[in-house]
């Protein structure tokens, strides 16, 4: 058995399907599943903004022929008003009992029966048409905060690690990648205090740069990720079988029954808490496979203030 923390992206909802006599719907995760634990990023994690075009989510400039804002899915289809917007949406003929509603970064796409009629598909739309105008305009966010966070891969760049920048410099005369001290007059808030030295020509390409440098940050990765299982470990008293890093493009982490876990490498962009939110989350499934208040209970006894960090996951950007 395995649990995992599931990042950000597209969002499936069921609609009781026309002979059905169930109200409640099923919010799902991207892959499917019923989601676990917190919900943040795709595309790798969190979303990425390219192929987006002129009138879809990603971007504010969407007008349509009404005025109001439009949200147009590349394969839309159909096109319904939606409170104060229109939504032209992708639709697909599946074999399945219910309407799914599943809005992601391209936009809102629509999986019906064969046998339900476009009124029906409509209806169901304009039930929840709440969930919907709020999950695009979430996801239009979410694309902006992604573009903000993409990464000019040359000399002078800045990447994030542990909540902070620090800056490429290219250094032929070194060996691999080494990161200095922040100088003694960078005092100042806000500006870079430590520099990544590459050692690569000055003329290195793009890809070097970013090869080199994500290298980099796996290695700390595993190193501080190691440290902080450890940490959580011995206070809950679990026993850590394996550690490893991933690159899954729906989770931040992932714990088995066996006692191995798994931590997605680009949380070492963030902050401590944010890393230690998702230890501890993972490490509580070793307690609990499970969401239940049994589960949360026991993240909160080794992390009180969890609630802050979870938060912060849930709107953080990745960058590329």
């Amino acid at each position: 058995m395995q649990l995992g923390l599931w990042g950000e992206g597209a969002e499936e909802v069921s609609s009781a399907s026309p002979s059905s006599s169930a109200s409640e719907s099923v919010v799902q995760g991207a892959a499917g599943t019923l989601q676990h634990g917190v919900e943040v990023s795709r595309g790798g994690m969190p979303p990425h903004a390219q192929g987006l075009d002129a009138t879809s989510v990603g971007d504010a400039a969407g007008v349509h022929a009404s005025g109001l804002p439009l949200y147009r899915h590349p394969r839309a289809e159909r096109e319904i008003r939606l409170g104060k917007a229109v939504v032209a949406y992708e639709v697909k003929r599946v074999r399945r009992r219910s309407i799914g509603m599943v809005v992601g970064v391209d936009g809102l796409s629509v999986r019906a029966p064969r046998w339900v009629s476009w009124g029906d598909i409509e209806s169901a739309l304009r039930a929840k048409e709440r969930w919907i105008c709020t999950k695009l305009v979430e996801q239009r966010e979410r694309a902006r905060r992604q573009m903000s966070a993409r990464i000019d891969w040359q000399e002078g760049a800045e990447v994030p690690f542990l909540g902070e920048s620090v800056v490429i410099v290219l250094d032929p005369g070194r060996t691999g990648a080494h990161l200095m001290p922040a100088p003694r007059d960078a005092t100042l808030p806000g500006v870079t205090r430590r520099a990544l030295h590459l050692g690569l020509p000055q003329d290195a390409a793009p890809e070097q740069i970013r090869d080199a440098t994500e290298a980099w940050l796996q290695r700390e990765a595993r190193a501080i990720f190691s440290g902080r299982v450890a940490h959580y470990a011995d206070r809950l008293g679990v026993a850590v079988t394996k550690i490893s890093l991933s690159s899954a493009r729906t989770r931040w982490g992932s714990a088995s029954a066996d006692g191995s876990i798994r931590l997605h490498w680009r949380l070492v962009h963030f902050g401590l808490s944010i890393i230690d939110y998702v230890v501890a989350h993972e490490l509580a499934h070793l307690r609990e496979m499970n969401h239940s208040p049994r589960f949360w209970a026991v993240v909160r006894s080794i992390m009180p203030d969890y609630d802050g960090p979870r938060d912060q996951l849930r709107h953080v950007a990745i960058p590329d």
